[in-house]
């Protein structure tokens, strides 16, 4: 299969892009989390702020700082516990626990791995993994990796003037060994929701950041100490209470660097982690596209222009309001995914103007792919289904989030057939107001960006996602990410065939009904 099939397969004909005959063995389930062994360890405080409202002043941070900040990233802040199988009567059902987080993860696996780059008054220099399951920081390397991690990223962000340096990583197995070659696809989505979490923690925090997609990726995972025929880093994010120079920093003018050349000024580092499954089955297909998709020299490093499409169609213009401010701890915590307790109820336009101009202002970001920041059309877009919303016929949507309009593409009730396209019935999207849908180009902009483009896309869908759950949360309604459903539907109810775009996830948001269930909180 060549990966141009296995891409478009993946999107469009999943069972074939996966290998045959496959089950999960959950008794061989890997950790949802990394565990190493024998590292210098770093404890982080426990005691967490409990409500985050508006932004901080910038401020560089302390340890006690960081761990709060990691905290609401990617800790571990809740246990659940399901049984497996149809029936939960049956003999073979046994219970399965998941460590959750507030960042949602298909099937709760978190194939994403957070690693940081530190620089603080009261912390050695160095590269620190955080360990969710145990709240601490490990130490993998110590000392100034400012011009290397400068040069990784072709010498356009002054790492200096940073306090530190988010990395984050796939770990293809954590969730391969139930989604087969699917959880490609997947784990650039879980990418994507773990850096929007990231960029919105960051602003209540006072941190500025910014995204790159594009660095030498050898060169960093050896930093990182990354077997890459098991994990690979997938975005650096810097982050800085100080002023930066996001663009360049001038020290470029040696010419290129490549990855064979970094590499070879640091030793290698091999860390003993944790690795919970016996058997640990092949994925070529997922370190074919990866191993496409790397970047060996900073000469390839691209960038993509701003993009403008004459859209058509009647114009409804929303209720102007102003940005939703809110407790980002408790949108965080009370954020729910409905499954059958969706219930449906009427939506003001003032609720349906909030959440789609919160999730899509807040979602501006510096991007290494970007010619200038803030002043272009998103990859991304949203598009929904909407039924019974105030003042709006039921029918097919655009979202227009420079105009805060809604372009009408078809008027209609589209819930049985959206119901229909799911290859689960585990939502009912008959009690579903609002099934969003993020839209990108179908062709990931490979001319340019090459496959690399792909996991770029889905990692942009992902942080749109997590915007707009945590806006959903804020204003009171759930909503639960699919991507088991059927993606030629979707374009076709989009008019999407003729545009050179496709639906990359769908996104049901609406009232529930909270289903009785016991919980306990991970806080004191």
């Amino acid at each position: 299969m060549s990966l141009e099939e296995f891409l478009h397969n993946l999107q469009f004909n999943i069972e074939r892009a996966n290998q045959p005959n496959w089950e999960a063995d959950w008794e061989d389930a890997p950790l949802p989390y990394k565990l190493y062994r024998g590292l210098p360890v770093v404890p982080l405080s426990l005691e967490v702020p409990l409500s985050l409202t508006g932004s901080r002043p910038p401020l560089k941070p302390d340890l006690e700082r960081i761990g709060h900040f990691l905290w609401y990233v990617y800790g571990i802040t809740g246990v659940s516990q399901s049984v497996d199988g149809d029936d939960p009567g049956e003999e073979e059902s046994y219970p399965i626990h998941s460590y959750r987080r507030f960042a949602p993860s298909g099937g709760a696996l978190y194939p994403n791995e957070l690693y940081i780059y530190l620089k603080l008054d009261d912390l050695p220099n160095g590269i620190y993994h955080y360990d969710a399951a145990r709240h601490r920081l490990d130490l993998l390397r110590e000392g100034n990796f400012d011009s290397y991690v400068e040069r990784a990223l072709g010498n356009r962000c002054d790492i200096s003037s940073c306090f530190g340096t988010a990395f984050v990583s796939t770990r293809f197995w954590k969730n391969f060994f139930k989604y087969n070659n699917f959880s490609y696809r997947l784990q650039g989505l879980d990418a994507g929701v773990l850096m929007g979490q990231l960029l919105e923690t960051a602003k209540r925090f006072g941190f500025e950041s910014g995204v790159y997609v594009q660095f030498l990726d050898s060169a960093v995972n050896h930093l990182l100490g990354l077997d890459e025929e098991e994990e690979n880093v997938y975005s650096v994010i810097p982050l800085s209470a100080a002023v930066t120079n996001w663009t360049g920093t001038g020290r470029g003018a040696e010419g290129e660097c490549t990855a064979e050349e970094l590499c070879g000024e640091l030793p290698a580092i091999f860390a003993e982690h944790c690795e919970r499954s016996e058997k640990i089955r092949e994925f070529p297909m997922l370190l074919a596209v990866n191993e496409a998709s790397k970047i060996d020299c900073t000469g390839d490093f691209r960038k993509l222009g701003s993009r403008s499409g004459e859209r058509r169609g009647k114009e409804i213009h929303l209720p102007e309001v102003e940005t939703l401010a809110y407790d980002f701890a408790s949108a965080c915590k009370n954020r729910y995914s409905p499954e059958m307790d969706f219930a449906m109820g009427k939506v003001s336009q003032e609720a349906l103007a909030s959440l789609l101009k919160g999730a899509t202002q807040s979602y501006s970001f510096r991007s290494d792919i970007d010619d200038v920041y803030n002043d272009r059309e998103p990859r991304v877009s949203i598009l929904g289904c909407l039924y019974n919303v105030e003042g709006i016929p039921n029918g097919a949507y655009e979202y227009d989030g420079r105009r805060h309009l809604l372009r009408e593409i078809d008027t209609g009730d589209y819930r049985l057939q959206l119901q229909s396209g799911l290859s689960l019935d585990n939502v009912n999207l008959l009690q579903v107001p609002l099934c969003l849908h993020i839209i990108g180009n179908k062709e990931y902009d490979k001319d340019t960006l090459g496959y690399r483009g792909y996991r770029i896309m889905q990692m942009e869908a992902g942080m749109l996602v997590q915007r707009l759950l945590l806006l959903s949360s804020a204003v009171g309604f759930g909503g639960h990410p699919l991507l088991g459903f059927d993606t030629t539907l979707t374009d076709r109810i989009y008019k999407l065939e003729s545009q050179g775009r496709t639906t990359l996830i769908q996104l049901p948001i609406g009232p529930f009904r909270e289903r009785g269930w016991m919980r306990g909180s991970l806080l004191s």
